[in-house]
């Protein structure tokens, strides 16, 4: 029997994501909060696992993924054996003569798993703590321009939105759909007639005009099945979105 070390915590929520069986379910993990480089380091120190201090393994991990970011940049592979790491350029080149153009074409960075994290696969028990509590949730979103999922945002071309009781409802100023800007936690909102599609279960909304940048993903609506809440509800995207 393997050597459980882990816990991951989950809860089931209706899947939206297929139509294939209205009554399955997918699990979540339930993750209290998405960790920094600073705070990863100084677990490592603190716990025994690392042998030097935690402001140091910082400095040496921060010049590491620089440098690794910069030879993506020039489309060498990375194979560090938790992850591997590769360049890909999406889009259709209509002929062999055509030139890569970012009006048409995009650059993405692949992230998927090594054989190292791998293996820890089987160290991890999932501790499923039953179906979630009604309220709105969003499971996937898909920028529409460069087909990528829960990653890159496309300025000015349509989002896709899936998850839960997300539909745009109420009288409250503050429903819509926004986008967070990380660092400044600007708060940009979609305008009401760039929300294309407005279902329950899925959203299809035109991005703003966002600066390059990192960005969270709110959905504040009072929808419910029956009568609307009285106060708005927000569901969050537990990704980080990038405009490039």
């Amino acid at each position: 029997m393997a050597n459980i070390l882990h816990k991951i915590k989950a809860y089931l929520y209706d899947n939206t994501l297929t139509k294939d069986n209205p009554n399955d379910f997918i699990a979540r993990t339930a993750s209290e909060r998405s960790l920094s480089v600073q705070q990863i380091c100084e677990a490592a120190a603190s716990r025994g696992g690392a042998d030097v201090s935690a402001s140091a393994m910082e400095h040496a991990t921060e010049l590491f993924l620089k440098e690794m970011a910069y030879q993506l940049c020039d489309g060498f592979s990375v194979n560090t054996g938790y992850f591997t790491a590769s360049t890909t350029i999406r889009g259709v080149f209509d002929s062999p003569s055509e030139t890569f153009n970012k009006d048409k074409h995009s650059i993405i960075f692949q992230f998927n798993k090594g054989e190292k994290l791998r293996a820890e696969i089987s160290n991890i028990e999932v501790d499923i703590l039953g179906v979630a509590e009604a309220s709105a949730v969003i499971l996937q979103v898909t920028d529409m321009k460069s087909g990528s999922v829960n990653d890159l945002l496309t300025p000015g071309r349509n989002l896709k939105i899936v998850g839960s009781k997300i539909k745009i409802m109420g009288d409250n100023p503050t429903r819509g759909v926004y986008f967070i800007n990380t660092a400044t936690q600007e708060r940009t909102m979609v305008e009401a007639l760039d929300i294309v599609t407005n279902n329950p279960s899925e959203l299809m909304v035109v991005i703003p005009a966002l600066p390059s940048g990192t960005y969270n993903l709110e959905v504040v609506t009072q929808f419910t099945q029956g009568a609307l809440l009285k106060e708005p509800r927000t569901a969050t995207l537990d990704k980080v979105l990038t405009v490039m």
